[in-house]
């Protein structure tokens, strides 16, 4: 199974030697992505989620079986149906074909609303929440939700698998959030495809240590940077019915 991830990888690295070069939706002029190390807070709670198709997205550890990430990482447009749970793969620690662990998906749970097929996906239900089919490496802290109201000018960051750069994890660390549209968090960090499903970090309120404000999904049009997140708030209740219900 390892060997079959690492064919993955390296085919997933060939398709981005074609990636779009330098107008990358989701970055601006003056790109202040830069290299975070995999292993230190809050990164290692990042992953890198990869299908069978070669396809691959962020996402993040914010329980001890569970990932969050976005819903449209998980579409065929081939057969217009989301992926099943078996054509899914979690890797912690990331970093140029190598990783510390491999998990497979046990279940997938996108939201109702949301449906990538459609004239008009709703993007502020473009998220989806995996249950891993084994535990999480105990030195992958979870992130915990910040489903809070966060106020315009809140500083954040965000992180990801950018196209661009897919075999190292990049952030931008100096990036702050501009509001709220169509039920979405609306920030200036600079990020782009690859990116999807990563998490918008910010502070937790008594200043230690970071939580999950929302998870990106996309990359506004025009020359200013502006991105947008799905807020951790709509599937915030998930995450609370299956805690309470016994699930990890």
């Amino acid at each position: 199974m390892v060997a079959a991830i690492v064919a993955l990888a390296a085919l997933a690295g060939a398709r981005e030697v074609h990636a779009e070069r330098p107008l990358l939706p989701g970055v601006g002029p003056g790109d202040r992505r830069a290299p975070v190390d995999a292993t230190a807070d809050p990164w290692r709670s990042i992953v890198r989620v990869q299908t069978n198709l070669a396809g691959r997205c962020t996402g993040a550890l914010v329980g001890l079986r569970t990932v969050v990430t976005a819903g449209h990482c998980l579409f065929n447009p081939r057969t217009r149906r989301f992926l099943q749970a078996s054509s899914l793969h979690v890797l912690f620690g990331y970093d140029r074909g190598e990783f510390t662990r491999h998990v497979t998906v046990a279940r997938v749970a996108t939201d109702p609303v949301y449906d990538p097929a459609s004239a008009t996906p709703m993007v502020a239900a473009d998220w989806a929440v995996l249950t891993l089919s084994e535990p999480a490496p105990a030195s992958v802290p979870p992130l915990p939700l910040g489903a809070g109201h966060l106020p315009s000018g809140t500083p954040v960051m965000l992180g990801g698998y950018s196209q661009d750069r897919a075999q190292i994890l990049m952030a931008d660390r100096d990036c702050h959030l501009l509001g709220e549209s169509a039920g979405l968090l609306v920030h200036d960090c600079d990020a782009t495809r690859g990116t999807s499903g990563g998490p918008l970090l910010v502070r937790r309120w008594n200043g230690e240590g970071w939580s999950v404000a929302g998870v990106g999904v996309a990359a506004g049009p025009g020359p200013a940077v502006r991105n947008f997140a799905v807020p951790s708030a709509r599937f915030a209740a998930l995450l609370a019915k299956d805690t309470a219900a016994g699930q990890p």
